[in-house]
């Protein structure tokens, strides 16, 4: 059913306007777009882009939204580096009032059950659970789960740090910064030795990465259909 409902999620396009951007760091930017009072998404879900005040090659691109569906815009943050896409490049030219279409949302990359959990990012993998976490933080159910986010980047610049950590002060919600993959393992080891098999593991990041610590949990005993992932690639 979610299969059905992604495959006609895609086809309805809209046009959303673009309001500002802004740096997060030294190759990571915002993109912040109007969001219309019918729009909506599960924190964690991703929509497919489509540039549309120019012509280029690969114009449709699947991004994670960044922020949650209580918040009042559609967020987009990725990493542009010093010789961009020509998808990225366009993002950069875009002008206050310009549009790109969007479709979707879609996804299955949402928390769905009070199990404890564990998410894990690996640099700019931090999207989908900061709309995640600022979702439970609007519904203020954050006593009833409990989750631990363990944010690795090698780094360690921390995008949306501060916003983590004000949500984590104010709810039962535990992060973690990690520089290594050493200590991103002790971690992990900590977390299913105390919660066994009933924990769930969401994963974010490059693909790699993604691969890797799926192999891990798997070799740790995580059943394979409480690993759920999503898997970032470069373009």
């Amino acid at each position: 059913m979610s299969f059905l409902k992604d495959a006609i999620a895609v086809f309805k396009k809209k046009d959303v306007v673009f309001l500002d951007s802004q740096k997060e760091s030294d190759d990571v930017y915002t993109f912040l777009f109007e969001k219309e009072n019918e729009l909506t998404w599960k924190a964690g879900q991703h929509g497919l882009f489509t540039i549309a005040h120019k012509k280029i090659k690969n114009s449709i691109r699947p991004f994670t939204v960044a922020s949650a569906p209580s918040e009042n815009v559609i967020q987009l943050t990725m990493r542009i580096s010093d010789t961009p896409s020509e998808f990225k490049k366009a993002m950069l030219e875009l002008k206050q009032g310009m549009t790109v279409k969007m479709s979707g949302p879609v996804g299955n990359f949402y928390l769905k059950e009070n199990h404890p959990t564990l998410l894990i990012a690996g640099g700019i993998g931090i999207t989908p659970f900061r709309a995640i976490i600022k979702q439970i933080e609007a519904e203020g159910n954050a006593a009833e789960k409990q989750i631990h986010l363990l944010y690795m980047d090698s780094e360690e610049s921390f995008i949306f740090k501060d916003e983590l950590d004000a949500i984590a002060n104010n709810a039962s919600i535990r992060v973690t910064y990690l520089n290594s993959r050493d200590a991103l393992h002790q971690e992990i080891e900590q977390f299913t030795t105390s919660i066994k098999n009933d924990g769930y593991y969401y994963l974010a990041g490059p693909k790699p990465m993604v691969d890797s610590i799926s192999t891990y949990l798997q070799n740790q005993r995580v059943p394979k259909r409480n690993i759920k992932k999503d898997a970032f690639f470069g373009y």
